[in-house]
């Protein structure tokens, strides 16, 4: 489980980024969480950012306020996870998308304001890279030689949600 949720860092330096922004409507048609791995973020509008370019190798995002606004599709969060995405680290999220990422067994961590800010101070820019211990809820972030520990909490449930993979082997597990 650590593993799953370790690996580069991709920051999105902006608040408010919505569900159209993460996965476009235009490809809610598709039949496989697959088709819409490499339409992840393509329609984000933020100076230096090339998804083709950017998403490749990261496995964690961290990001300003409100992450995953807009309609309540749980696509976004499938599309997050095909590009093994696993975890968002914001200051908070719309409550849909955020239940949407836990029930697909993904981890959305809020930190406070000021965390992030001083996140993105002294990381961002870098080549970054986060090692989570879940049992523990910290994260160990380290880029160019630096290190800053964080710990994190999520709600038993939520946790419980993660261990089992999802919503659905939750459900088969407990009902």
């Amino acid at each position: 489980m650590q593993d799953k949720f370790s690996g580069g860092v991709l920051f999105l330096d902006r608040s408010d980024i919505n569900t159209d922004e993460i996965i476009p409507a235009k490809y809610l048609t598709e039949n496989t969480k697959e088709a819409l791995g490499p339409h992840l973020l393509e329609d984000l509008k933020l100076d230096g950012f090339y998804p083709g370019n950017n998403i490749k190798g990261k496995k964690i995002i961290i990001t300003r306020e409100n992450f995953g606004c807009g309609s309540s599709r749980e696509h976004a969060p499938w599309a997050l996870e095909v590009n093994s995405i696993r975890c968002v680290i914001a200051s908070n999220f719309a409550r849909i998308f955020k239940q949407n990422m836990f029930n697909c067994g993904l981890l959305a961590v809020e930190l406070p304001k000021s965390a992030i800010d001083q996140l993105f101070s002294e990381f961002y820019g870098k080549s970054t890279y986060i090692e989570t211990d879940f049992n523990q809820s910290l994260f160990k972030i380290t880029a160019n030689g630096k290190q800053r520990e964080i710990t994190f909490t999520i709600s038993d449930f939520d946790r419980s949600l993660i261990e089992a993979g999802g919503w659905v082997e939750y459900a088969d597990k407990n009902y």
